[in-house]
């Protein structure tokens, strides 16, 4: 299965349209030859799907002619914030970032608009009252893919009557992939009291997290079924807690997973995972073109939802051969 293009679509019937007033009074700072500057605040490189975020919005900068001041926050909401208040001194023409946490954003989203400089999140929501602190929102919908892993694992055991012992390793506490996973997941499972999460505990999304709250799992729970990771590379830090204790991943304890990146769908090929929920990371080419259109004073939709879709093992054999990360 070859990756799909991610397409723009409106979230909500009446989604709204915003324009963008920034770089049009000539006070914004230019790159050479007059390119647009963006301003990106990275939250860091815990995944392989946040490495393989960053080279798309890299590559997409350069592709689109657009100068980009990048920052590596390494996970931290302080270094984000300190970042995004450089952006406003250099005078960007637009800020763009991926928010380590929900909350605690306006005061430097207030400050950003004030300075006329237009803001766009990427793949990751904050939880503020007020949206015209910022432009758009470009990522994926976590709570549906919470339902997807729990879709999936409903359909696995219909025609089981035994309780089923889930084990949840979550993502970075605050996190809004982690909240939504964590309800999208719940609202599906909870429908049917044979499915009992016995534990649920943050791994930050980091491989080396992921096998060390596994290895406590394993310890504490004599009996566990399923494991849900919010991403692949706690689900492979995992895969070695589960070896290690000597079980089977994918047989003795099934396993979903959220990203579908290079080697959680090779693991998925191998047998070791049992399903993953898509979430792309190539949002450089959306977010360039939403960046221009926002400096010009183009209307944009206020949510933007990439496109994506769920591998059985069947259909990550046939991807991998074409999987650009």
């Amino acid at each position: 299965m070859l990756k799909r293009i991610s397409a723009l679509v409106l979230a909500g019937a009446t989604a709204l349209t915003l324009t963008a007033c920034g770089g049009g009074d000539g006070s914004a700072a230019k790159g050479g030859d007059g390119a647009l500057v963006m301003g990106f605040a990275q939250v860091g490189a815990e995944s392989g799907w946040r490495t393989a975020n960053t080279k798309s919005v890299q590559e997409s900068a350069k592709s689109a002619g657009v100068e980009l001041k990048f920052s590596d926050a390494q996970q931290k909401q302080e270094n984000q914030i300190k970042a995004i208040r450089s952006y406003i001194q250099q005078k960007v023409d637009v800020i763009a970032f991926s928010p380590v946490v929900e909350s605690g954003w306006d005061t430097v989203l207030k400050e950003a608009k004030d300075a006329n400089i237009p803001v766009i999140l990427t793949d990751r929501a904050v939880d503020s009252k007020d949206t015209s602190l910022y432009k758009t929102f470009l990522g994926s919908d976590f709570i549906e893919e919470g339902r997807k892993a729990g879709k999936w694992l409903v359909e696995e055991y219909k025609d089981s009557k035994d309780p089923v012992n889930i084990v949840e390793l979550q993502g970075t506490t605050g996190s809004a992939p982690a909240n939504d996973r964590k309800a999208g997941f719940a609202e599906v499972v909870s429908a049917d009291s044979k499915f009992n999460v016995i534990a649920s505990q943050s791994g930050d999304f980091t491989r080396a997290k992921g096998k060390e709250v596994m290895e406590a799992f394993l310890k504490a729970n004599p009996k566990i079924d399923v494991l849900y990771a919010h991403n692949d590379d706690m689900g492979l830090g995992a895969i070695e807690a589960i070896e290690g204790a000597g079980k089977v991943p994918g047989k003795d304890i099934k396993i979903i997973t959220v990203d579908a990146v290079h080697d959680g769908m090779q693991a998925l090929a191998d047998g070791k995972i049992n399903y993953i929920v898509e979430c792309s990371p190539l949002l450089g080419p959306q977010l360039m073109d939403l960046a221009k259109k926002v400096v010009k004073g183009e209307q944009v939709p206020a949510r933007v939802v990439t496109e994506e879709t769920t591998f059985t093992q069947e259909q990550a054999k046939q991807a991998l051969p074409t999987r650009q990360y």
